[in-house]
């Protein structure tokens, strides 16, 4: 996802925009920005949820392994 983002503000930064009028280029230069925002606040996201996963499956281990150590004695 992070890689995307990265292809697309890369993508926007090559290719400039070819108009004189300045309404053009304000709107265009608004839709670029949205749509690198919104990649990115994707890609925050998935890693967020990510780092959650992984602490909820570290949490599970934990407790399936302090449930085997309190059954054995």
């Amino acid at each position: 996802m992070y890689s995307l983002m990265i292809a697309i503000a890369t993508n926007f930064a090559t290719k400039p925009l070819h108009s004189i009028n300045p309404l053009v280029i304000r709107i265009s230069s608004a839709v670029r920005t949205l749509v690198v925002g919104v990649v990115a606040l994707g890609s925050g996201i998935f890693g967020i949820v990510a780092i959650g996963l992984l602490a909820l499956g570290v949490q599970l281990l934990v407790q399936e392994l302090t449930k085997q150590k309190s059954s054995e004695n």
